[in-house]
């Protein structure tokens, strides 16, 4: 893995401990309602409330080693988040003052002041880090029998609290250095005031294409580098009385944020909005109402951000610099608010009481004003350079589905709910289950590992509703979903371990400024290739294959078999390139470039491999007629929902069409099957 891919994992990791603000924020923020003039010192409801609140606020270096662990794991068990708990206790009790002094046999009062301070977010990540590598690397070891009970994830634990006694050595020594970095770094920021929180802002929206901002915002917001924002805030009256926090200051890496979140991106929408073509125009407003209203309430800007990210780089880099001087402003100025989730109308209302807000009630105006310079920045920019903005690009034939079924609102004949039928979309569109190697999400991104970020469609993933794609490099792929990436990414993973999932492909339009080419009469059709019958049996026309997704062509164009006898040949000379472990599949290549699937019945894979047996293995050349397979028809006839099987070529698109050659029976590596026509 690339330093940039492992980098994508720890900012997403760090999004799980994150995840736990909102809840601090709004049990302070409700504190701070009831009780405004004492925080908690006049109402013992709100104390309650507070108190709630700052036991999430000052425990957060623990919750990021518990939350880095857990969602760096490979299968995201609570045995990685253990872990990540256990190392975090023993490296900070050995590495605490007393045991320092204890160890190396020194005074207390000698101690350096950095071990007074490693409870800190910066340790809970590194901790984390190394819980999730040694889970993942050590949770399926196997012991010898008498010590069986420790294999597996019980391991792991104990592995850590060794492993934690090694890294709190070296940290004895290097510690005070890197703390002494670290808030060298801080103090560097905060020397340079209003313009360093300018400076953080601008490349806190640069980050987010990459998605490495939550490693940015850590520094600036949590206590990595003795900055603290967030925490410091959201402490209202005790941060002030501990000497953590200074109104008018504490806040300001965040006041400058809500302007923009609240009203200058939907200014920005409404700006793109008029500068869509007219028949465009009704598609457009559905999607910059949702993306306006998610940013306005909430603070979540992925979905606009992403509408022009990449159609339109120059407006993102605006974008970055608008709110680098939106942030800097209310810095100079000291209108402060201060959020738990992120700058929206939500977080604004809960921080209006604390006692850290002042004059928040500023980042209104300035925000209205933020809205009218995006809107008319935005719409000048897009018309003076003709920006592909979304509504447009120009129309095109067959636009609303490219010859793809992209409604969402069946199930594919599977008795699935709406988001399962989704993921199942999106994993086609990814290329099918077998480019996926992993899946994952934040708040509004699929964060995808594949094979090949090449096989991913595009047009497929947009019109399944994603506002973009990103290609981080040839393995790791972003799909912008919003909101509900969480359960979209559930859904694929439950998807993917039901059975392969086949990738879709979408046929290019042709512009409808282009004339279409238009049929000839008896125009004479060439054959490029021809396919023999893989399977003995009886052809079924593929429209009657009872699997929406070969019915309906999604797979490829081709024919169908029902099989009465037990071997199973190539089609065509080719390689092999895929069998699937359940052998009731395989994909093979031509040698002229013909992409073949044939599958064995239908749900076949959920069989597990019984009653399919592989005579050659995946790589292997073969010749027109070669077995491939072996089944056990007596079983599958038994056990199988059906075993009408289909012969499809997969990449059919960059062909003519088909003729089906035969029907009836067919025997199998004898009888023509179809033709290939180019």
């Amino acid at each position: 893995m690339n330093i940039l891919s492992y980098l994508q994992k720890v900012g997403r990791a760090l999004m799980v401990p994150v995840a736990t603000l909102p809840a601090a924020a709004i049990l302070m923020g409700v504190g701070y309602w009831i009780d405004p003039t004492g925080w908690g010192a006049s109402n013992a409801l709100a104390a309650f409330f507070i108190k709630s609140g700052s036991a999430i606020i000052e425990h957060m270096s623990v919750l990021f080693a518990v939350g880095v662990a857990y969602g760096m794991s490979k299968d995201k068990d609570g045995a990685a988040a253990l872990t990540g708990f256990v190392g975090f206790l023993v490296l900070t009790t050995l590495c605490s003052p007393s045991a320092v002094s204890m160890i190396q046999k020194i005074p207390l009062d000698q101690v350096p002041a950095a071990f007074g301070k490693i409870e800190n977010q910066f340790v809970g990540i590194l901790v984390g880090i190394i819980s999730a590598e040694v889970y993942n690397r050590f949770s399926s070891v196997e012991l010898p029998k008498a010590l069986s009970f420790f294999s597996g994830r019980r391991l792991v634990p104990i592995l850590i609290s060794f492993l934690m006694i090694l890294v709190a050595f070296i940290l004895m020594y290097i510690w005070p250095m890197i703390f002494g970095g670290l808030v060298n770094f801080g103090e560097h920021i905060q020397k340079l005031g209003s313009a360093g929180a300018g400076i953080y802002a601008f490349f806190n929206r640069l980050l987010i294409p990459v998605g490495l901002h939550h490693a940015l915002n850590s520094v600036f917001w949590f206590d990595v580098a003795g900055i603290n924002d967030i925490p410091n805030f959201l402490g209202g009256q005790q941060s002030i009385e501990a000497g953590k926090a200074v109104v008018g200051i504490t806040g300001r890496y965040q006041a400058g944020f809500f302007p923009i979140m609240m009203f200058g991106l939907p200014g920005a929408a409404l700006a793109i909005y008029h500068c869509a073509r007219p028949e465009n125009k009704a598609k457009v407003l559905g999607i910059m109402m949702a993306g306006a209203f998610a940013a306005f309430f909430t603070g979540i800007t992925e979905p606009l951000e992403f509408s022009f990210m990449f159609v339109a780089p120059v407006l993102y880099v605006i974008h970055a610099i608008l709110t680098g001087i939106s942030v800097y402003i209310a810095a100079s100025m000291h209108w402060i608010a201060g959020f738990g989730f992120s700058a929206g109308l939500v977080d604004m209302v809960l921080s209006s009481r604390n006692p850290l807000a002042t004059h928040w009630y500023m980042l209104i105006p300035q925000g209205l004003v933020f809205f009218a310079i995006y809107y008319v920045v935005f719409r000048f920019t897009i018309n003076k350079f003709n920006l592909m903005t979304p509504g447009r690009e120009l129309a095109v034939a067959g636009d609303e589905t490219d010859g793809y079924d992209v409604n969402v609102g069946t199930d594919d004949g599977k008795g699935e709910n709406e988001t399962t039928t989704l993921a199942r979309r999106y994993v086609g569109a990814i290329g099918g289950s077998d480019n996926l190697t992993g899946i994952d999400a934040c708040i509004t991104r699929l964060r995808l590992n594949v094979k090949d970020s090449a096989l991913v469609n595009d047009a497929v993933a947009k019109r399944l509703g994603a506002s973009g794609v990103i290609r981080l490099n040839k393995q790791s792929v972003q799909v912008i979903v919003g909101t509900r990436a969480e359960l979209i990414a559930s859904a694929m993973r439950n998807v993917v371990a039901a059975g392969p999932v086949a990738a879709t492909v979408a046929p290019a339009a042709a512009p409808v400024a282009e004339a279409k080419p238009q049929a000839v009469p008896n125009a004479p059709k060439v054959a490029f290739e021809t396919l023999v019958a893989p399977v003995t049996g009886e052809v079924v026309l593929l429209d009657q294959v009872p699997d929406e997704a070969f019915a309906s062509k999604a797979v490829g164009d081709g024919l169908a078999i029902r099989p009465t006898d037990k071997t199973v040949v190539a089609p065509a000379d080719g390689t092999i390139v895929k069998i699937f472990n359940t052998n009731h599949a395989f994909c093979l290549e031509t040698v002229k470039g013909a992409e073949i699937v044939v599958h064995m019945g239908i749900d076949t894979v959920a069989l597990n491999g019984q009653g399919f047996k592989r005579l050659v293995e995946e790589g292997a050349e073969v010749k027109a007629g070669q077995p491939i397979l072996e089944l056990d028809l007596d079983f599958l006839n038994a056990n199988a929902r059906s075993m009408i099987s289909p012969v499809v070529v997969s990449n059919s698109d960059d062909y003519a069409g088909l003729t089906a050659l035969a029907t009836g029976s067919v025997v199998a590596g004898q009888t023509k099957l179809f033709d290939i026509q180019k």
